[in-house]
């Protein structure tokens, strides 16, 4: 890793009931020993997370400016052991739950979304094989075809990238299966994908034996030689998250790669195989969170800085050198603007901190989910989700405004790197319509209506 520095304290916003970080020391490793090896910890994790944190902090803006696909990130992240890490909880402490796996993305994204994101759709896709594989099993027990995915990504110390369903804007049959001649099926087609497919090392993908009927959802290692990526680099915001399309030409799946199916009929679907969209959405909104608390956290420091003086003889200073923040404590503009921005981020943390206990009791239940509690929780992700992405393109496009008030002539092009959280959050939330989120939530207020029972995200 390259050298820690200490990150920009976070504004005392954090409301999630997962354990924050905090002066915890890190246990001795045994010789041989890497923090993948350790069982999930909660007094070792949040302290894991907060390093790498301040390590991606130091460099965010100059990878950020590069735009290089995120190998060394990649690597970052397998050094603290965050992929094995975050894999859905299983047996003997392995994996992590819903609650300290939300933490961890959010705590990543304050610090680079991008990686955040990356985290996001690799922890979500982990839960795969429970969402997929059907009811009846233990978590960690083996299935009629080999292990669950979570077992598989952390013993492999898999990064897991791919989405299932195709998104409502693609067109045409998507991936095709064809039964091989050997056994197990031959995956051809093409199609883009949000996230880490450039760096993965597994790809998790849906796809539909001859164009149609119930969805297949099967694992591909992108060494294949039928596997060809072409890296997304034309990206506004999120530039680091590893986005692309992939080409799938006559690429093997052996039967034990098949991770289980989906019915074609909506109504056939059980409720807990529709959390599985509704995981990925609600952990997007902890980046965006993450986004919103991190730019505030650096405005904060900028504006201080910007307006540090000698403190006065009737006034203790609040800094370690004896210096007061003048404009933090006098300029009633900059008050008054930093309470409101702090009070967005309250209030989004607030609705993400109730969507994600609601999620987190829907997942507990598993396959006994009914339909009514499915729908309710469908509601408070879409409501987490219009505050949060609302309130991350407000704190962003705000704060530039306000470094530029404070920190001089270089704030014009963004300050010290503040245009790339607005870039960030614009990307990560343009592809959710707060309309559509907003009618569903009063359709079901007003008239009880339920959300579709659908994979499309």
């Amino acid at each position: 890793m390259s050298t820690p520095r200490k990150s920009p304290k976070r504004p005392a916003i954090r409301t999630t009931s997962a354990p924050a970080a905090g002066p915890l020391a890190r246990p001795a490793e045994r010789p041989g020993e890497s923090p993948v090896d350790r069982p999930a910890d909660d007094a070792i994790w949040p302290r894991v997370t907060r390093e790498l944190a301040d390590d991606l902090a130091v460099d965010a803006l100059t990878r950020d400016r590069a735009g290089k696909a995120p190998f060394d990130e990649v690597a970052r992240l397998q050094e603290a052991g965050l992929p094995a890490l975050l894999t859905a909880p299983g047996p003997n402490r392995r994996g992590a739950d819903w609650q300290a796996a939300c933490a961890v993305v959010r705590e990543i994204s304050a610090a680079d979304s991008s990686v955040g994101e990356l985290l996001a759709h690799h922890y979500a896709l982990s839960w795969s094989s429970r969402f997929f594989g059907g009811p009846a099993r233990d978590p960690g027990t083996p299935l009629a075809n080999g292990h669950p995915l979570d077992v598989r990504t952390t013993e492999g110390r898999w990064l897991l990238a791919g989405a299932v369903e195709a998104p409502r804007s693609e067109t045409g049959a998507g991936l095709i299966l064809t039964p091989a001649e050997s056994g197990g099926w031959v995956l051809d087609g093409t199609r883009a994908f949000p996230s880490a497919v450039t760096v993965a090392d597994r790809l998790v993908v849906g796809a539909r034996p001859g164009g149609s009927g119930d969805l297949f959802v099967v694992l591909v290692d992108p060494a294949e030689p039928g596997v060809f990526t072409a890296a997304g680099t034309e990206r506004v915001g999120q530039r680091l998250a590893g986005a692309g399309t992939v080409t799938f030409d006559r690429v093997p799946v052996a039967p034990e790669d098949v991770l289980g199916a989906l019915p074609h009929d909506e109504h056939a679907v059980a409720p807990f195989s529709t959390l599985a969209p509704l995981a990925l959405r609600l952990l997007l909104v902890h980046v965006g969170l993450g986004i919103a608390e991190g730019a505030l956290a650096e405005a904060r420091d900028i504006s201080r800085a910007g307006h540090a003086g000698p403190a006065p003889a009737d006034r203790p200073g609040d800094t370690s050198d004896g210096s007061v923040a003048a404009g933090a404590g006098d300029d009633p503009y900059l008050l008054l603007a930093y309470g409101e921005l702090a009070t967005a981020a309250h209030t989004a943390a607030a609705v993400v901190e109730r969507a994600t206990d609601a999620l987190t009791h829907g997942l507990l239940a598993a396959w006994s989910l009914g339909v009514e509690e499915r729908a309710d929780i469908a509601v408070l992700v879409a409501a987490a989700e219009t505050v949060t992405g609302r309130a991350a393109v407000h704190i962003t496009t705000r704060i530039l405004e306000l470094v530029d008030g404070t920190a001089g002539a270089d704030a014009g092009s963004g300050g010290p790197g503040f245009d790339r959280f607005w870039r960030n959050a614009r990307a990560l939330t343009a592809p959710t319509q707060a309309a559509h989120r907003l009618r569903d939530i009063g359709d079901h207020y007003l008239n009880g209506t339920h959300a579709r029972l659908t994979l499309l995200a």
